[in-house]
């Protein structure tokens, strides 16, 4: 590194961002690392209210030095941080969103952080503003975190602290063919490669906004975007994570964020139709990394609705659904040292659900019917589509 590297490069993707830009950038200007340590590369992706004309007055003014870029709209976040990334020269990086802004001691704590324990991943305690923001990780500062084991792997949005030469190394960038997720996969990967992830829980770092006018840089669009992320991390994991525990504890995550939400209370409002379409897509995924060990972490609830998913059951799906929404608690058996909540279809001999995803506890050794089931119905689709089925 030179002596004019900067400690940071705070990317910043921009699209219709006034007024929330403002503070935004303000934000860095006021940060304690010292404005010399620090370079801003922001781009701005195809705005009309302003946005790109403020970045540029800002950029000659300011103490911080900024590069400005103005292109076409991409359509999502993953262009204009790759186009940011490129232009990079800080010893890490740090995706800003431009609605969004730091707590003024954030890139010093995060710095000195990954200087000491020599990790690649910073994670800065994280607060909604007229949002929601995860709560589970910031319990305390840790120089080194399990991925596998705490909570930081449902901590997957873009706005930390990256070593550079990690992603340069293994030419890291965010996934342009997916409207929803991109983040995650880009982090998650991160995580798997990098040389430990470490967390900044004392201090409120980043304040996540939300805006009032609801424009925000990520696009959304239907359910389909978010079956192809699940199967990104899915995929993703499985190529970095030998089959096991390990790999089971990770996918819990695609599982229980990404896809669990898609077969909750909505399907009580949707169209068949709809149902059918989204256990179709689900299909490939139960098959390949539904496991006896994955399913036997989940709370019954959430396992016996996938497992209706795993077995293409979407009438007792329905069924359990409509039970749980109802509020009532179910009768709990107990048969042998085990215990169940009789959920729909408990003990159905049409239904053929064994008994594992109804258990308090689960019972990951009978779960495997479901598996098996899983593989046979992907295999099938597959078949149909014209192509061979792979191993999981």
């Amino acid at each position: 590194m030179t002596e004019n590297t900067p400690d940071v490069s705070v990317i910043i993707g921009a699209y219709e961002a006034m007024p929330y830009m403002v503070k935004c950038l303000d934000s860095v200007e006021a940060q304690t690392l010292g404005a010399d340590r620090i370079e801003i590369v922001a781009v701005d992706d195809g705005s009309t209210d302003g946005t790109g004309e403020y970045l540029e007055e800002f950029a000659a003014r300011s103490k911080v030095a900024t590069r400005v870029v103005r292109q076409a709209n991409s359509g999502g976040p993953s262009g204009p941080r790759n186009t940011g990334l490129s232009l990079a020269r800080g010893r890490y990086v740090f995706f800003l969103d431009a609605d969004d802004h730091f707590g003024e001691e954030a890139l010093e704590r995060l710095v000195a952080m990954a200087d000491r324990a020599g990790t690649d991943v910073v994670l800065g305690r994280t607060v909604g503003v007229n949002r929601n923001a995860a709560k589970s990780m910031w319990k305390q500062t840790v120089e080194r975190a399990d991925i596998y084991r705490s909570n930081v792997k449902y901590t997957l949005s873009a706005q930390k602290l990256f070593r550079r030469d990690l992603l340069v190394r293994y030419g890291m960038r965010f996934d342009e063919s997916l409207t929803t997720g991109e983040d995650a996969l880009f982090t998650l990967e991160a995580y798997l490669r990098g040389s430990g992830v470490s967390v900044v829980a004392d201090y409120t770092c980043y304040y996540l906004v939300g805006r009032e006018d609801g424009k925000h840089l990520t696009k959304t669009g239907g359910y389909v975007p978010r079956f192809d992320s699940a199967r990104a991390l899915t995929e993703l994991i499985a190529a970095h994570v030998p089959p096991g525990e390990r790999r089971d504890l990770l996918m819990m995550r695609p599982f229980t964020v990404t896809l669990l939400p898609q077969f909750g209370p909505v399907v009580l409002r949707q169209p068949r139709d709809v149902l059918l379409a989204k256990m179709e897509l689900a299909a490939p995924l139960m098959a390949a990394h539904w496991t006896p060990g994955l399913a036997g972490r989940l709370k019954t609830e959430d396992r016996l609705r996938l497992t209706c998913v795993a077995m293409d059951r979407p009438d007792a799906l329905v069924d359990v659904v409509a039970r749980l929404q109802e509020g009532t608690p179910p009768e709990r058996v107990r048969r042998w040292g085990r215990e169940y909540l009789a959920y729909p279809h408990f003990r159905d001999p049409a239904v053929g659900i064994p008994d594992g995803a109804y258990e308090v506890r689960g019972a990951p050794g009978t779960l495997a019917v479901a598996r098996r089931r899983a593989r046979r119905l992907a295999g099938r689709l597959l078949r149909r589509a014209g192509r061979t089925p792979g191993t999981a």
